[in-house]
């Protein structure tokens, strides 16, 4: 699944153009490697995404095309949240 697919599908990024724009930008990292929105995921992968002053690091648990929103969370697992300094 495409990593612009995969956030919106996970609603860690609502739109799907937004989470493009993140990639495009640099701010997001597939296993310590620069990704952009068409970059294929599989299960098991470690993204690193900068949303302003925070950084989380997640790992993909599942790779679903439908999912219900109270099942969102279970398609990956937050492995670590940390603010960073201006």
């Amino acid at each position: 699944m495409r990593l612009d697919k995969f956030l919106k599908i996970s609603r860690i990024i609502k739109r799907r153009t937004m989470a493009k724009e993140v990639a495009e930008q640099g701010r997001i990292t597939v296993n310590g490697n620069q990704a952009k929105a068409s970059t294929v995921l599989s299960e098991g992968d470690e993204l690193v995404i900068r949303f302003g002053q925070k950084r989380v690091t997640l790992k993909v648990n599942s790779l679903r095309e439908n999912v219900r929103k109270d099942e969102t969370e279970t398609l990956y697992t937050i492995l670590k949240e940390e603010k960073l300094e201006q």
